[in-house]
């Protein structure tokens, strides 16, 4: 009952709202955004859902029929000049499984890419986890316009935000591309997620001395641009000694100030993230970096300090959800499919909170993503969308 070719006329619709090269782009509360959340409502009402947007930019659709209901989703705001797919296509996939008669309710979370400080507004709200003062609090990571003001531009100021129906849905499916190349370089054509990683994210402050580039000797400096570089050299020399098989770790953002070419560095930032699923894995990270800012400390003329931005805990996918998935899967693509934990958060982790929740992940073309150039071949979105219908339709079946 799965509609193919459907699913991916919506796909390419959906694209050429913020077309940029051969991707998208789409800030949130942006013109684009709104229309995209504009056309997403037209697209619900036409599946039979009856659609809403709430006012931190919620779309959803409900399902009128009977139950048990599940939900479906992700975001369809994009990343700057990035891809046409991230979001956007557990979206579509949810409209895809309403319209083969399945009862779902389909969302599009608002700022699952973090254009606002804080970031997953959308799926932080409706859980009832984003207080009216986090809202005053954030401001864009682009400009700086304060939440309130953009929320009024895009016409939602003054709307309720709304809440899931406790007791409503049986779990949650998200379908959405890897973001990298396991699928791709093992030749396999879906991915059933085992668990969405936890993001531990860190400021690391370094304090020297602002001087002159010429006139200071090497032996007298302060220079707290060298000693973030050292310190970032030792985290990534001593975490492959504890991390495990799938951990990451970024340094996102390193600022000197004052930046100037011929003025030594006074002080440092740094901002350090490092992801793993399981929390003994993140707490070994943890010992380790503040093992490494300790012994920076000793070893250089710049003190260091380190700031704990925030810690999230890992989302485990639900082993039922994950069976139906794995049987669809094997059924209909035997052999070319594997269980894998998710690299990348997403709205999925903040869902979970609430009900049982599972992805399904299609291969992304040489892991690109964050991209204009990021693309997934038309046959393995639309063998994976049947996996999703299939297995959703599996798991409602067995009663859940």
């Amino acid at each position: 009952m799965f509609d193919a070719a459907r699913f991916l006329k919506d796909l390419n619709e959906l694209r050429q709202i913020g077309a940029y090269k051969t991707g998208v782009h789409r800030p949130t509360y942006s013109p684009q955004d709104m229309a995209s959340r504009r056309w997403l409502m037209d697209r619900m009402a036409e599946v039979g859902l009856v659609p809403s947007i709430d006012g931190i930019g919620n779309v959803y659709g409900r399902h009128p029929g009977p139950g048990p209901h599940v939900l479906a989703g992700s975001h369809i705001e994009t990343q700057n000049q990035a891809g046409w797919l991230d979001g956007a296509l557990g979206v579509v996939a949810g409209l895809a499984l309403a319209r083969a008669g399945l009862p779902v309710d389909v969302a599009a979370f608002a700022d699952e890419e973090g254009h606002f400080e804080g970031g997953f507004l959308g799926s932080k709200s409706i859980i009832g986890a984003l207080s009216e003062e986090e809202i005053d609090r954030s401001r864009s990571r682009n400009d700086g316009t304060p939440l309130r003001d953009a929320l009024a531009a895009a016409g939602l100021a003054g709307l309720p935000r709304m809440q899931l129906e406790a007791g409503r849905h049986k779990a949650f499916f998200e379908m959405h591309i890897e973001q990298g190349t396991q699928l791709e370089n093992a030749g396999l054509r879906c991915g059933v997620v085992t668990g969405i990683v936890a993001i531990w994210q860190y400021r690391i402050v370094i304090e020297g001395m602002q001087d002159h580039a010429g006139g200071t000797t090497m032996a007298e400096r302060r220079d707290a641009g060298l000693s973030a570089v050292r310190l970032l050299a030792m985290l990534d020399q001593e975490f492959p000694r504890i991390c495990g098989a799938r951990s990451t770790w970024t340094a996102g953002r390193i600022a000197v100030e004052p930046g100037a070419p011929s003025i030594i560095p006074g002080r440092a930032e740094i901002l350090f993230q490092f992801r793993d699923v399981e929390v003994p894995v993140l707490e070994r990270m943890e010992r380790c970096l503040l093992a490494a800012v300790q012994e920076s400390n000793r070893r250089e003329r710049c003190a260091a300090t380190l700031h704990i931005v925030s810690k999230a805990t890992p989302a485990l996918c639900d082993a039922a959800t994950m069976a139906a998935l794995d049987a669809a899967a094997e059924a209909r693509a035997p052999g070319l499919w594997q269980r894998m934990p998710s690299g990348a958060g997403h709205d999925a982790q903040y869902i979970a909170r609430l009900m049982p929740v599972s992805m399904l992940f299609t291969p992304s073309i040489k892991g690109i993503s964050h991209h204009w150039a990021e693309d997934t071949k038309e046959e393995d979105l639309a063998l994976c969308g049947e996996i999703l219908c299939d297995g959703v339709g599996q798991y409602l079946g067995a009663g859940g």
